[in-house]
């Protein structure tokens, strides 16, 4: 594969809507690039699948992206960063591909005072333990992790607040790390950033709670040779449930998502 043209968009994906906290990152700190976003939302979720099989869907999507021409790959999802991003960087190579785990583990280190951090994700993040070993080389002293599948679909259906979400986010977080106290909740599903306000209601001030997004699309920022245009857009991609997709995704993307193209993988 020769190096793409720096004028391509950059190629964004995740199980559903959840990546879009890192797409509204992205965008942000890169105003002048174009990006394709899309949402595997016929196969969601990812975290109760098996790894072979998220690899198997990431590789699918990936390609995707890759055959309609970009020049970067966001692999905006834990789950399959956890289970695939070696499997596409040696794919695609030598398209750059950046996942989102090693920029989550980098804002929890930094946050951590006391080197203790939780983790909220899915269940095949968890099983992967990918950010135990991240967070630990990069000196956590010890890390708790928790599967919290339920705000996936939560978040998949725009719910965000109430007393349900209330208690969902309560029982997953009570007892994380049993009578161990901890200083930082990482959320580690691009889903979970919807839920941090009530996270910081049931944790208190006293526990800091960082995500992914801004660090990844920092650490994309730093090593993606910048468009030379000026004329920045977005084509958003999903593989079922457009008119939902729009409805719902606003909500993570902060704006009005005006089209999505439905494709099959």
């Amino acid at each position: 594969m020769n190096a793409p043209s720096t004028d391509l968009p950059i190629g964004v994906f995740d199980s559903g809507i959840g990546g879009l906290t890192v797409l509204r990152a992205l965008r942000a700190a890169m105003p002048r690039e174009s990006f394709v976003y899309l949402g595997d939302t016929a196969r969601l979720p990812y975290g109760t699948k098996s790894a072979d099989t998220v690899r198997r869907y990431a590789l699918r999507a990936a390609s995707h992206l890759v055959e309609r021409g970009i020049k970067a790959l966001v692999v905006a999802c834990n789950t399959a960063t956890a289970a695939a991003l070696p499997q596409l960087v040696e794919a695609f190579a030598p398209l750059p591909v950046h996942g989102v785990i090693s920029p989550g583990a980098d804002a929890a280190s930094a946050a951590s005072i006391g080197g203790v951090v939780a983790v909220l994700a899915t269940e095949g993040t968890v099983r992967e333990r990918a950010y135990h070993g991240a967070l630990l080389h990069r000196g956590v002293h010890r890390v708790f992790a928790r599967p919290a599948p339920l705000l996936v679909t939560l978040a998949e259906e725009g719910r965000a607040q109430g007393a349900l979400v209330q208690h969902v986010v309560r029982d997953y977080l009570e007892g994380i790390s049993g009578d161990q106290a901890f200083d930082t909740l990482l959320l580690g599903c691009t889903h979970f950033p919807v839920f941090r306000s009530v996270c910081a209601e049931v944790l208190g001030a006293e526990v800091a709670i960082v995500d992914s997004a801004s660090t990844t699309a920092s650490a994309v920022a730093a090593v993606t040779p910048r468009c030379l245009g000026d004329r920045a857009h977005t084509h958003f991609l999903a593989t079922d449930g457009g008119d939902r997709f729009r409805r719902v995704g606003s909500f993570f993307l902060g704006e009005t998502i005006p089209e999505v193209e439905i494709v099959d993988l």
